[in-house]
């Protein structure tokens, strides 16, 4: 048994399967953490109060998809962020690079009871959206996911996931605390990733449009 947590502006007792936005990272589905504070911090997007819902996790015939485990890259969870979230394209290299990274390195994961992996916040996303304009390298991609401490979230996709789940309590936030500490978590990876792109770049500068010329692929011991 595994506990999560939702952070949200109601009590969540049991969640609807096939209900939600799906426009979110990883698509429909329910999303979690296992972090406590990180749900609270999630349940004040807004300056009022919410809830962090805990529930436990019988995962033991579910399916998980880790996608920061062995075998999987920074390339396969931008992937498919990319087919989920809707992007703005500014530039010809933003939409080559979008086309080469959904038809090289997206998994197959739409089967997955669960995935697990980071999450794109408003920072986080603009940091995907600079690599795919070339504005970064792929070492500050996955430097700058880690920006933050923003931690992975954990989605539930299926019928079976839902059916999972059982309601433990729901935890009263309070967003004179917690959306003060979701606001600064956000300032804060942003201020580091502005140093970090002032610094001198270390070893191969790898941009989106090299991995494009190079037509690198998903078994590329460089990823």
């Amino acid at each position: 048994m595994n506990a999560l947590y939702h952070g949200s502006s109601q009590i969540i007792r049991i969640p609807t399967y096939g209900k939600g936005n799906p426009n979110n990272d990883y698509g429909l589905g329910f999303y979690c953490t296992r972090e406590p504070e990180l749900a609270k911090e999630w349940a004040c997007a807004e300056d009022e109060d919410g809830f962090a819902n805990q529930y436990m996790l019988a995962a033991e015939d579910l399916t998980c998809l880790h996608l920061n485990g062995k075998g999987y890259h920074i390339l396969n969870w931008l992937a498919i962020l990319l087919e989920n979230r809707r992007f703005e394209l500014s530039s010809p290299v933003s939409v080559r690079g979008r086309q080469y990274i959904l038809d090289t390195f997206l998994p197959d994961y739409k089967e997955y009871d669960l995935i697990e992996g980071y999450r794109a916040d408003d920072s986080y996303f603009s940091f995907s959206r600079a690599f795919l304009a070339n504005g970064i390298t792929l070492e500050q991609l996955r430097r700058a996911m880690r920006l933050g401490k923003l931690g992975e979230q954990v989605v539930l996709r299926t019928k079976a996931a839902f059916e999972a789940v059982s309601f433990i309590e729901a935890i009263p936030v309070d967003a004179s605390v917690y959306h003060i500490r979701r606001l600064s978590r956000d300032r804060n990876a942003r201020e580091d990733f502005k140093k970090m792109l002032t610094e001198t770049p270390t070893g191969e500068e790898i941009y989106i449009s090299t991995i494009i010329n190079e037509k690198w692929n998903n078994d590329d011991p460089r990823l």
